[in-house]
């Protein structure tokens, strides 16, 4: 019998620390095509920033103000553009980054349509974007716009499904 409640104890110890290192999700949205389909699912490192920093590239999941239909409150899924203090503009088709073009082979359409005056990302802020430009809510939409560290959820480090395109997000 003792047996039985150690192991017990060991299963629920272990399954309380996945849950706060991992989260596995569903995409459920088209913002991040083509790098994440929607129903991919995925497993989140929550922990990732809690010894480093984002970085620019990283694929996050966050906290937001926006209202699924059903009231619940709406994730959503973006890639870091800018960080603290970075100036970020879009002109022409690019984005830049501190004056700089972006080399961005993972959008979904090579461009980004829309323009946008120079913004700078506040402290503790990131500036994020969906791949899928034309079809994301992103830091350019006054309803989501700079996102702050508190709000990440975890960051995108695998894909678990479908089966054949399991492996680490780049």
């Amino acid at each position: 019998m003792k047996l039985w409640i150690r192991d017990m104890a060991i299963a629920l110890i272990i399954g309380l620390l996945l849950t706060q290192l991992i989260k596995p999700t569903i995409v459920r949205e088209h913002s991040m095509e083509a790098t994440l389909q929607e129903y991919d699912y995925i497993i989140l490192n929550r922990q990732a920033y809690l010894f480093s920093e984002p970085k620019v590239g990283d694929i996050i999941v966050f906290h937001t103000d926006l209202v699924q239909s059903n009231g619940k409150e709406k994730l959503l899924i973006k890639r870091v553009i800018g960080l603290p203090g970075d100036r970020i503009f879009i002109s022409d088709g690019k984005v830049y980054r501190n004056g700089e073009p972006l080399d961005e082979p993972y959008t979904l359409d090579g461009y980004t349509a829309s323009e946008m005056e120079e913004v700078v990302v506040p402290e503790d802020s990131l500036f994020v974007m969906g791949d899928n430009r034309q079809n994301s809510i992103d830091s350019r939409d006054s309803s989501v716009g700079f996102v702050s560290y508190d709000s990440i959820l975890g960051k995108a480090i695998i894909r678990l499904y479908p089966f054949n395109k399991i492996g680490l997000i780049r």
